[in-house]
């Protein structure tokens, strides 16, 4: 078990294909897990996951995961905004993709993300993420491995 780890998964946006993969690294790990969304999700049946569903609204899973998160926990999301709110709180954040944010890069990506939602807002077409492909999901769980398998190894040294 990661004791003082708990994973957060921003569940609203999470792709199909990584849910067996997060399931299983949940299971090896012993991993506390808190699925917050807005609808009904599953990751699988375990007594180490719990699903939280919150009111309907943009920004309802990403303010009760901000509140809840605690540093040195992993948050799983996409959202930027939620990104930078768990790095000022000293936690992780890793992207469905296996981009892990911090300091040195959420900045960077959030003024990206705010100038491409001005450009939207102001009436130009832009393009979205590439569709989401097996090398990306190969990509999170190679991270999302390493991650754990280094806090696991950090902390039995401790």
């Amino acid at each position: 078990m990661l004791m003082n780890l708990t994973l957060y998964l921003d569940g609203d946006a999470f792709p199909n294909g990584l849910k067996a993969i997060l399931f299983r690294a949940i299971e090896r790990f012993a991993l506390p897990t808190v699925v917050v969304s807005n609808k009904r999700i599953s990751i699988g049946n375990s007594e180490l996951i719990t699903y939280i569903i919150v009111e309907a609204g943009p920004d309802e899973a990403d303010q009760r995961i901000i509140v809840m998160v605690k540093p040195g926990d992993l948050v799983i999301t996409a959202d930027i905004p939620l990104a930078d709110g768990v790095i000022s709180k000293k936690a992780y954040a890793l992207d469905q993709r296996g981009k892990f944010f911090d300091e040195d890069n959420v900045k960077h990506y959030l003024s990206m993300r705010n100038l491409m939602q001005e450009l939207r807002d102001s009436g130009m077409e832009t393009k979205g993420p590439a569709a989401f492909s097996k090398k990306d999901a190969h990509e999170f769980a190679n991270q999302l491995n390493a991650f754990l398998v280094a806090q696991k190894q950090q902390r039995e040294l401790s």
